[in-house]
């Protein structure tokens, strides 16, 4: 998943004309601590940073301090819990105005897998924009 989740945030900001210092914060989920240090690396490959401003659900989830989570959360809730409860929370408080948030996944089949074929990982961009409240 973390190869689908670089090209996907490659490929936008290609698309746009970003640069990851535009946004406050790049998101993914969940790629955990192994898949976030292969993301890093394959957009740094590429020209890109994105150490200090991309963060992963998985990991936002849990205090790995003080949990032994390993390489932290999976599974689809981990990024949707932290989206709608501590992202979208920052946002309205002001303290986040832009950020990307690149939800990933596997397309798991019993039959590729029997027949020995990969399992594709896929991930989906949305770009969050707070919008000035007016009083």
């Amino acid at each position: 998943m973390a190869p689908a989740a670089a090209q996907t945030l490659i490929d936008y900001l290609n698309d746009t004309g970003a640069a990851p210092k535009d946004f406050d914060l790049i998101m993914t989920g969940d790629l955990g601590q192994v898949g976030c240090d292969l993301m890093e690396q394959l957009v740094r490959d590429d020209g890109l940073d994105i150490g200090g401003i991309h963060n992963d659900g998985g990991l936002m989830l849990y205090d790995r301090k003080n949990q032994d989570v390993h390489a932290g959360g999976s599974g689809c809730g981990c990024s949707g819990g932290v989206l709608c409860s501590l992202v979208l929370n920052r946002m309205e408080q002001g303290t986040l105005d832009n950020v990307l948030f690149i939800a990933t996944g596997a397309l798991m089949s019993t039959t590729s897998s029997q027949q020995g074929e990969s399992i594709p990982g896929v991930a989906h961009l949305v770009h969050l924009q707070a919008c000035p409240v007016e009083e």
